[in-house]
């Protein structure tokens, strides 16, 4: 009678579209392609207010982010947060700046219902403006309850000393 339930309770996640009380677009979690192209579309654009029901939506409830940081004097420290703590860190710079984010090129590792994406990126302040920063994020995935959830997103910047691997520059 349990497993009826939790399949009942699955289902009903599934198709009613919603997450932990959040609306979903299927299209950006039903597949690895669907779930990366929408992390990328939901944090780039002109100045403005980001969608960050859509962005939460990515997330897997307790899902982490992190970040190489350089500090002041020039040190590498990494810094962690939470996709909440990250939307209150930058949804002010957001509303006042244009922010693209745009993939060079992805390498995918799967296995069953685990991915690893290493996915690089170019940062540009305006949509056909000058790159500012390159860099890689590493992505977990999790296929679970029908769709794939974001349980962990890790990102590094490019510098003289740390060059983005040839594998992930594609033709761009």
């Amino acid at each position: 009678m349990r497993l009826f339930y939790g399949v009942l309770i699955i289902l009903f996640f599934t198709l009613t579209g919603t997450s932990y009380g959040q609306k979903i677009n299927i299209d950006d979690v039903s597949s690895i392609d669907g779930i990366i192209t929408a992390l990328y579309d939901v944090i780039s654009g002109p100045a403005g207010q980001r969608d960050w029901e859509r962005f939460s939506s990515l997330y897997k409830e307790q899902a982490t982010m992190g970040a190489m940081s350089e500090t002041g004097d020039g040190t590498l420290r990494y810094v962690s947060m939470t996709p909440d703590q990250y939307i209150d860190r930058n949804d002010e710079y957001f509303k006042k700046n244009g922010f693209w984010e745009e993939e060079i090129a992805r390498d995918v590792f799967r296995f069953g219902e685990i991915a690893t994406v290493h996915t690089s990126f170019k940062i540009k302040s305006d949509k056909d403006g000058k790159v500012t920063r390159r860099g890689v994020n590493t992505v977990q995935l999790v296929f679970d309850q029908g769709r794939w959830w974001i349980t962990n997103v890790t990102w590094n910047n490019e510098r003289g000393d740390n060059k983005i691997p040839e594998q992930l520059l594609g033709d761009k």
